[in-house]
């Protein structure tokens, strides 16, 4: 639970794809959530890796995780995926930063908001852990790894469902 690297510049080149914004690191995806006050974070895993990994954590940014589940746990599409998206006041004219366990997920999450039209919206790579590293153990990349801020749910998150 750390904050970000020193020097960031707050400019944000995503890297092409196909029916959404684009995918961008998680440096910056935090550079872009402090650049532009409009700019939201949605979290789209399943509710128990909210609560068994920790969150991101951007209430320093003076704003809050949207958490809606991309599937649920039982692996099964959510259905009220864009209302919850509405609901919680993400909407068009408005980026978007959706971010998963590893940066798969959220490329559906992205290409869903953006057909809807709500764009721009990013995917975040890596996402909150990333992928296993070399012993099966997700430590190499992710939000996480790379030292940006995140909590656990039961210690008191800014984020709110």
């Amino acid at each position: 639970m750390s904050s970000p690297a020193p020097g960031s510049s707050g400019d944000v080149r995503p890297r092409p794809a196909d029916g959404y914004a684009g995918d961008i690191t998680p440096q910056q995806a935090w550079d872009l959530l402090a650049a532009d006050p409009d700019a939201v974070l949605v979290d789209v895993r399943t509710e128990g890796e909210w609560r068994q990994v920790g969150v991101p954590d951007v209430g320093t940014l003076g704003k809050r995780v949207v958490l809606t589940q991309w599937v649920t746990a039982d692996g099964r599409p959510n259905a009220s995926f864009l209302a919850e998206l509405e609901q919680a006041g993400v909407g068009p004219d408005r980026p978007v930063v959706f971010l998963c366990r590893s940066g798969q997920r959220s490329i559906g999450a992205a290409r869903l908001a953006t057909s809807a039209g709500i764009a721009p919206s990013y995917n975040v790579l890596e996402g909150f852990e990333g992928a296993p590293g070399f012993r099966g153990v997700r430590d190499q990349e992710g939000w996480k790894v790379r030292g940006l801020p995140w909590t656990t749910l039961e210690t008191g998150a800014r984020a709110e469902r």
